[in-house]
């Protein structure tokens, strides 16, 4: 069931994406050549706890982080452990928080020292791709809106859309109805009206879009073994346009 967040709700969920902006960008200042990915996680604790939050992602179904760390080819929910960041490496870190009983979740993708240029501009392009989803997730479109500006973007430049994975209502829970596929299917999904919160959440890969996930039971990573990048906003559905809520 898909539920509409009240003004009230909204500016609690505001705070949970303040808190989750902060920290992405504190961590992403920790991003460095030699650096533990456990210790971008303990961090993210950490920062959480300070600001009176609890991390959405410890626990879920027996995930074993604050954080998820997914590095070069691994897609989503990388497990932080002893792995040490390197040159032209690209980590993805997701993160969400529980504030006051709401959720807000959002995910960047850092590059670390120099990175190769395809490398680079498939970040740039997965990030423009997230922000021209973002434009369409106003007041009358449907889901394909999001949905289509997202492929559209990513595929013009040459570049394959995840299709077993998407992004997702938000809220009370971290997983809400509806599901935001990043590509066009049949059909027109939900129309959108305003109190709907989405986390918007393409992956974007440099080679083929299929994806496999290890024997851990999380790490996704694609077929292929090329790169793959990450980047998600906690938005919400207004009168007056698209409100991201985990704006940095």
């Amino acid at each position: 069931m898909v539920t509409l967040k009240s003004k009230r709700e909204l500016e609690i969920m505001r705070d949970a994406g303040r808190i989750v902006a902060e920290i992405l960008l504190i961590l992403r200042e920790h991003c460095r050549l030699g650096v533990k990915t456990r210790d971008l996680d303990r961090i993210a604790e950490e920062e959480t706890l300070k600001r009176d939050a609890r991390p959405a992602f410890k626990g879920y179904r027996g995930y074993p982080a604050s954080l998820c760390t997914s590095i070069n080819q691994e897609v989503v929910h990388g497990i932080p452990g002893s792995r040490e960041l390197k040159e032209g490496d690209i980590v993805g870190l997701d993160f969400g928080v529980f504030y006051k009983g709401y959720c807000s979740d959002a995910t960047i993708t850092v590059p670390i020292g120099q990175v190769a240029p395809e490398v680079r501009d498939l970040l740039r392009v997965t990030e423009e791709s997230l922000y021209r989803g973002i434009e369409q997730a106003v007041v009358g479109n449907h889901l394909v809106d999001i949905s289509r500006a997202i492929q559209t973007h990513a595929e013009s430049h040459g570049y394959a859309v995840v299709k077993e994975l998407g992004g997702h209502g938000i809220g009370k829970r971290m997983h809400e109805e509806p599901m935001v596929l990043n590509y066009v299917t049949d059909g027109r999904g939900i129309k959108l009206q305003p109190g709907l919160v989405l986390a918007l959440e393409p992956m974007v890969n440099l080679g083929v879009d299929g994806v496999k996930t290890l024997a851990d039971g999380w790490t996704v990573v694609t077929l292929d073994g090329k790169p793959s990048a990450h980047f998600e906003h906690t938005i919400a559905v207004t009168e007056s346009g698209p409100d991201i809520l985990t704006d940095m």
